[in-house]
């Protein structure tokens, strides 16, 4: 088993603070996801889990060591990370991007059975197979999110870090990625930690929820505990309602109004 905490992590950007003293430790095998009104620190958080991002104080420790103080390549074969917004500025196929998640496994004579193997089978996992030949600028923003999850699968990340990964994602995609993510954890055990702002989506697809609000952590535990109406009221200055549904809680936004 494998863990990620993040220790007392602060970060100021512009002389703001971002986040504001977070600690809370992931462990692998569990779909975490980190909510919160916008501006409330979660992407940035999760940059610096990843190791993208330096705070200005505490640390991130994967296992027993720094993510800062590994080697760039060694953290990338560990650790998978797909951006909010990406930038896909150049014309190639879907296949090839994918491909990109392999290189820090690539070796100088290029890639290698293996690696094809590795990039066919995320393709497949993210359903994206069929547009294997497809130029990405040509694609639309759903079709393009999935090749970047394909990306990130290719690597065969321990950790998967997504901000925002089903944005621009039709309902049907969005439960065919949450599944796959909850397989990820809980068959293969990986670590899955992802920022959401479809309330409901997340109850569906977590087993612990972080609520955040101006890079304060609000609340920590199972959907049902963590998105509560009272957090509700707090993080977002709504008035909402918790109705059990078939695919899990289900969070009613009733109005305006802690």
């Amino acid at each position: 088993m494998s863990t990620l905490s993040a220790h007392d992590i602060q970060v100021r950007l512009g002389g703001k603070p971002v986040v504001a003293g977070v600690a809370a430790t992931f462990q692998s095998g569990t779909v975490t996801a980190i909510l919160g009104p916008n501006g409330a620190g979660k992407s940035t958080l999760l940059a610096c889990l990843a190791g993208l991002r330096k705070p200005g104080a505490g640390h991130v420790r994967l296992d027993a060591v720094d993510v800062l103080s590994m080697h760039a390549r060694a953290r990338a074969r560990r650790i998978g990370f797909i951006p909010q917004t990406p930038e896909v500025a150049w014309a190639v196929e879907a296949r090839i991007l994918v491909g990109l998640g392999r290189t820090p496994f690539i070796g100088s004579s290029g890639l290698s059975l293996e690696d094809g193997a590795a990039i066919d089978r995320a393709m497949e996992a993210a359903g994206v197979t069929e547009l294997a030949d497809r130029d990405v600028t040509t694609l639309s923003g759903g079709e393009r999110g999935r090749v970047l999850i394909a990306r990130a699968l290719a690597g065969d990340p321990e950790w998967l870090l997504a901000d925002e990964p089903l944005t621009g994602l039709d309902p049907g995609h969005q439960l065919d990625a949450g599944d796959l993510f909850r397989a990820m954890a809980h068959e293969q055990g990986r670590g899955v930690i992802v920022t959401l702002h479809d309330l409901s989506l997340a109850a569906r697809i977590a087993d612990r929820i972080i609520v955040m609000a101006a890079g304060k952590v609000l609340a920590d535990g199972p959907p049902a505990e963590a998105l509560s109406p009272e957090v509700m009221a707090l993080a977002y200055g709504v008035r909402a309602r918790v109705i059990e549904g078939a695919g899990g809680p289900l969070i009613e936004i009733v109005g305006r109004g802690g």
